[in-house]
């Protein structure tokens, strides 16, 4: 098992808000440098399509964190009746626009669009959300560009507190193409042994029981139990799930699993601070790249 420093008989909580400040941070200072060379900030594009509640505040976090690093964001939110060839033509021209360096299609879109779609025709070079099959293939290959943000993020978190991935066992809980499924990859560039659960595994709780690291990104308030967890485990919690009173709760069955982990996520706090952050150093890693040709 790994290694930790529990505070009494307590896991240590991963703080996703202070390595996102200092990702943040780091991004601001290579956009500095950026406009200083090329007499231009990065550009991200945001497309929101209709106005999904949820997904309006995901965009405005966004185009916050974008501000205050530097970065140029760029709206554009089409109405619900917006028909697929009207959303084809904008991600084509925000392609050819030279001053975005990042595109972002908030999800979900409004039934009658096909998101594949509509994510297949970005410019996989200006895909920050590493959504593309071709940077999904690169991740797969050990050759990764640009990165899906939540996995990239856990891994960064995992990073910043010293947590060794090499040689560990992990359990991913989803396999969804936005966090299970590259989570999964960017586990084994990191050395670890992956098993992913999803709705057809047979014993959850075993599944997670032998696993080092977990990550549990199922969309589901406080399936994983706490007594499933493994002592000493690193628990990384994707979920965000409002409850009927309100309250913000993650898919992992916080206060049990502390007990037994030796490293938790807070749900908020933990790693949705971390997507974010990650958006935007993809988008600063797109436009240098894109700047050196």
């Amino acid at each position: 098992m790994l290694m930790h420093a529990k505070a009494g008989n307590s896991a240590a909580i991963l703080d996703g808000k202070a390595v996102a400040a200092r990702v943040r941070t780091e991004v601001a200072e290579k956009v500095r440098a950026f406009s200083a060379a090329h007499g231009r900030v990065p550009g991200l594009a945001v497309v929101q399509v209709g106005h999904n509640a949820a997904s309006s505040v995901y965009v405005r976090n966004k185009k916050k964190a974008c501000a205050e690093a530097g970065i140029e964001s760029f709206s554009f939110d089409p109405p619900e009746t917006v028909t697929r060839q009207e959303l084809l033509g904008l991600v084509e021209l925000l392609n050819k626009d030279s001053r975005v360096d990042g595109i972002l299609v908030q999800l979900p879109l409004p039934e009658g669009l096909d998101a594949n779609e509509i994510m297949d025709a970005i410019d996989p070079s200006k895909d920050v959300d590493g959504f593309h099959p071709t940077n999904t293939g690169l991740l797969a290959q050990k050759r990764p560009l640009l990165r899906p943000c939540t996995p990239f993020g856990v891994i960064r978190l995992a990073q910043e507190y010293g947590i060794k991935l090499a040689g560990t066992r992990s359990t991913v809980v989803g396999a969804s193409n936005i966090v299970g499924r590259p989570m999964a990859l960017e586990l084994l560039l990191a050395g670890s042994t992956v098993t992913v659960c999803h709705s057809r595994t047979r014993d959850l709780p075993s599944e997670v029981a032998r696993a080092d690291i977990v990550v549990a990104a199922i969309g589901k308030p406080e399936m994983i139990k706490g007594a499933w967890i493994a002592e000493g485990a690193a628990v990384f919690d994707v979920g965000m799930n409002r409850l009927d009173s309100g309250r913000l709760v993650g898919d992992v069955e916080f206060t049990a699993a502390s007990q037994r982990a030796g490293w938790i996520t807070p749900v908020p706090g933990g790693v949705g601070p971390m997507t974010i952050a990650m958006l935007l150093s993809n988008t600063m890693d797109s436009a240098l790249r894109r700047a050196a040709g």
